[in-house]
């Protein structure tokens, strides 16, 4: 398997466990977090809350690794495009880690709370409610820098041809009403969730992006176009001598 393929299907297989596992570990604490005394049932489900920690951790992860996976390919059709992607991807990996510290620390809060006077309580929930609030917004961040990191790699990729352009065109158009929903989160100060709908086409994108990739992998559409160099030349493709502009000078001739 050479470097390219090996690179498709190491991106693939993170863009689907992404996805599932961000999927399940979200849902296995979201419906404990719901109501005035979730704190109860955090300190319940103490187990199933670290899992569900756990698996946004593993989603976490591997949305850092998708950028990363994929950048010795994208650097030669784009290496400043494919180098943001890498920083803003995990520029997101480390808000969504930081929102699993905002859920642990809830389950911290949690133990002994059923037990608790009235006013240890009044105390926890008070520091439960501001940690949760942080949570969300770690994680809005984490969407917007997922947002710019995905917005470049998808202009590399419809630029290079390395997939399909309807496929890296669906991307592109994805994202941007992905950011558009952010904004409009962000100035309403409604969850993300409220608008699954128009979430739906980048993330049924990205699986499609990720069957592609695994089963055909990158295209091969030929070398990346010239580079200007320092010295005011072209960088030429291996295998062609570069093009002398001027007149020619004979070995004898004087300088």
């Amino acid at each position: 398997m050479d470097t390219n393929r090996r690179a498709a299907v190491c991106a693939g297989v993170l863009f689907i466990t992404a996805t599932v596992a961000n999927v399940v570990g979200t849902g296995l604490s979201r419906s404990l977090l719901d109501g005035t005394n979730y704190l109860t049932q955090v300190s319940a489900n103490a187990g199933r809350v670290t899992a569900g920690a756990l698996l946004e951790l593993v989603a976490a992860g591997a949305c850092a690794g998708i950028a990363i996976a994929m950048y010795p390919v994208l650097k030669s059709w784009g290496s400043g495009l494919a180098l943001g992607s890498v920083v803003f991807r995990t520029m997101e990996a480390l808000m969504y880690g930081v929102a699993v510290v905002g859920l642990l620390c809830v389950l911290a809060l949690s133990h002994g709370y059923p037990q608790a006077g009235p006013a240890d309580r009044a105390s926890a929930q008070a520091g439960a409610d501001a940690l949760l609030d942080m949570r969300e917004q770690a994680a809005l961040v984490g969407v917007l820098a997922f947002g710019l990191g995905a917005l470049m790699y998808y202009s590399v990729f419809y630029r290079s041809r390395l997939i399909p352009r309807w496929l890296s065109g669906w991307g592109i158009l994805a994202v941007v009403l992905l950011i558009v929903v952010w904004m409009v989160a962000l100035f309403t100060h409604h969850p993300m969730t409220t608008y699954t709908v128009l979430l739906l086409p980048i993330a049924v994108q990205e699986m499609v992006l990720a069957v592609w990739l695994i089963v055909r992998g990158f295209s091969s559409p030929g070398a990346p176009a010239p580079t200007a160099r320092s010295d005011g030349r072209r960088q030429v493709s291996e295998g062609h001598e570069p093009v002398r502009i001027g007149r020619q000078e004979s070995p004898g001739a004087s300088v």
